[in-house]
């Protein structure tokens, strides 16, 4: 197990690196002028000069991508073009907000994916396994963000039962774990967890048909073991995929939450990456993505390590 966890590790470190600079590259690439946030029209050369100075735009590209790398190593993502504060702090508060969203989602997905994958599974081909895949399929097809606009008219605008959008009362981005935020987060936690547990519910069904239909479980049911021994049977067998399809899903819940963050103005990375997109703010823009990517790397190597514990024939293999 542990020349394992070293292997996984030695693994994830190159990947980074190449995060990194597939991350610098493509957010240079992009046209624009990343100075014309905060120069004024008539901005002379000389004051052009000093800033493409200060922020390091006037060096070399490997050379400004050392320097990034070298900073980000140190927990110093920059200073932000636009609003003159550390990226680093920018980032981190955005991060705690989507991660708070994203782990909601995943887990109403998760819970709801997994039970109508289940019930689809034990009773295939009736009416209950055609009602939960049509559900699982409109979960998928479904545009979420779409789907928001129409929680936010029926829930906030007809029904007036939840807030429309923010973190909190007022529009605040501040978080206290009370009644009043809570109910802030209840409508883009639920619309983010559609295509989650539409996914979670079509995978969980196919390995649960596939389990029940080896041999192994003829011979327990010959063995006179109870239903409910056989479903924990099934379980267990079922859940290192499951909760690898849970750790993926959570992880392009941190990287793709930018539409339903902006339909809420939920106060996360989605809606820090549009600002960042929009203001050409290069520093911003490169730190977000990062530290995204890196935690949707970190992510995956938690999640195979929990997968070789439930499941120690991964490690042998």
């Amino acid at each position: 197990m542990l020349s394992f966890l070293l292997r996984r590790l030695i693994y994830t470190l190159p990947i980074m690196l190449g995060v990194a600079l597939v991350c610098f590259s493509l957010v240079h690439l992009a046209p624009g002028d990343p100075l014309m946030a905060i120069l004024p029209p008539d901005a002379s050369q000389d004051l052009r000069d000093r800033l493409m100075e200060l922020y390091g735009f006037n060096r070399s590209y490997p050379e400004q991508f050392l320097s990034w790398v070298w900073r980000a190593l140190q927990g110093d993502l920059g200073t932000s073009i636009a609003s003159s504060r550390p990226v680093t702090d920018e980032v981190l508060k955005a991060v705690v907000n989507t991660l708070r969203l994203a782990v909601f989602a995943t887990l109403i997905g998760f819970v709801f994916g997994s039970l109508f994958g289940f019930v689809a599974g034990y009773f295939q081909n009736s009416w209950i396994d055609k009602a939960a895949s049509l559900t699982s399929v409109l979960g998928v097809s479904v545009p979420h963000y779409w789907l928001g606009m129409v929680f936010v008219i029926i829930f906030s605008s007809t029904l007036m039962w939840l807030p429309p959008s923010g973190a909190g009362p007022g529009g605040s981005a501040d978080w206290v774990w009370n009644l009043e935020h809570m109910k802030h987060l209840i409508l883009p936690a639920v619309t983010m967890s559609v295509i989650p547990m539409g996914i979670i519910a079509r995978t969980v069904r196919a390995l649960v048909a596939d389990i029940l239909a080896q041999e192994f479980i003829v011979g327990l049911r010959a063995k006179g073991l109870t239903n409910v021994g056989i479903f924990i049977h099934v379980v267990k067998n079922a859940a290192p995929t499951a909760l690898a399809v849970m750790g993926l899903q959570l992880g392009y819940l941190l990287g793709g939450s930018i539409l339903i963050e902006t339909v809420f103005s939920w106060p996360g990375t989605g809606f820090l990456l549009n600002s960042a997109i929009f203001q050409r703010d290069l520093p911003l823009l490169q730190g977000t993505i990062l530290v995204l990517a890196m935690f949707f790397v970190v992510l995956n190597m938690i999640v195979d390590i929990i997968q070789t514990l439930l499941d120690p024939r991964i490690a042998r293999s």
